[in-house]
């Protein structure tokens, strides 16, 4: 088997430079408009790419790869999304008295947390519910439930569960027949990595034999994702790349993955990128980009570090 060549740092960080810069100018499109606040599951559904822009900052800052106007550019835009967007906590507030049972609001909460920004009286709610059967008793996908259990080990509150079941309860954790294209087993497994290692902070956290089952079929994976031009996965993948022991960093990939990447930053979700009302195209296509920045900050965070890229 013919090992690939590692893409060069100079390619990694561009696509993230890139990512980041598109994220900034489209900022206001991750504001919460009034009509989103009629229902909860509204709020929901655009809360979810605030907590998406929060972690990818926090990634960017923890490996340390950003210059200073990409640094400049990320604090920006943390303190635009907890200030303006978030309202200083207050909205997280708002929906967990809406939804007390829901762990929406610690889940998007915790990077915040960890990055220094503090809203007393939510946390004070989230801790009088994580104290009833019923939280630990809801219902959920086991790599969701390892997401909570993640989200509280950010926030250094004592565990709900025991985090290692919730591991070997998850698709990954059972090592089953690996499979080639299938849609939801594949973001299944790229989240259950994401949680498991923290958003790739820790990736000794993956047990010896995940990282070698990972080892063994991530690549035909990837390549699987590729062909399909599915650029959203493709990125979530190399994410999972860059957390394994020895990364491959393919550098066949990442050229293709930065050649499908707009002009402006913005990655489509697959094939080319839409047309039409930027409200409309910023919602199809604002994942895909922040999972590229993410990608890109730690395949050059592991592109830099000696002895860890083949």
């Amino acid at each position: 088997m013919t090992v690939p060549t590692a893409a060069p740092p100079a390619l990694l960080h561009q696509v993230g430079d890139r990512a980041l810069t598109w994220l900034d100018a489209h900022r206001e499109h991750f504001r919460l408009m009034p009509e989103d606040h009629a229902t909860s599951g509204a709020v929901i559904e655009r809360l979810k790419p605030i907590g998406e822009l929060a972690i990818n900052m926090q990634v960017l800052f923890r490996e340390g790869v950003a210059g200073s106007r990409q640094h400049a550019r990320a604090g920006q835009l943390l303190d635009f999304a907890w200030r303006e967007l978030l309202d200083g906590g207050n909205v997280l507030a708002a929906l967990q008295r809406a939804e007390p049972l829901s762990p929406v609001s610690l889940e998007i909460y915790a990077p915040f947390h960890e990055l220094g920004h503090r809203h007393p009286q939510l946390e004070a709610a989230i801790e009088v519910c994580r104290r009833t059967t019923t939280w630990t008793a809801l219902e959920m996908v086991p790599n969701r439930r390892l997401g909570v259990l993640n989200a509280e080990r950010k926030m250094g509150l004592a565990p709900s569960g025991d985090f290692d079941r919730a591991v070997a309860r998850t698709w990954l954790g059972q090592l089953p027949e690996p499979w080639s294209v299938q849609y939801h087993i594949a973001y299944d497994l790229t989240h259950t990595v994401f949680h498991l290692t923290n958003w790739g902070e820790a990736p000794g956290r993956i047990p010896p034999a995940i990282a070698a089952y990972l080892t063994r079929y991530l690549p035909a994976w990837m390549e699987d994702w590729a062909d399909l031009e599915h650029w959203d996965l493709l990125g979530e993948l190399l994410v999972v790349d860059a957390c394994l022991p020895r990364p491959t960093l393919d550098g066949e990939l990442w050229e293709r993955y930065a050649a499908a990447q707009c002009g402006s930053g913005a990655m489509p979700i697959q094939h080319g990128m839409p047309a039409g009302d930027p409200a409309e195209v910023f919602d199809l296509v604002h994942h895909p980009t922040l999972v590229a920045a993410f990608a890109s900050a730690m395949a050059t965070s592991r592109a830099l570090s000696p002895g860890t890229a083949r």
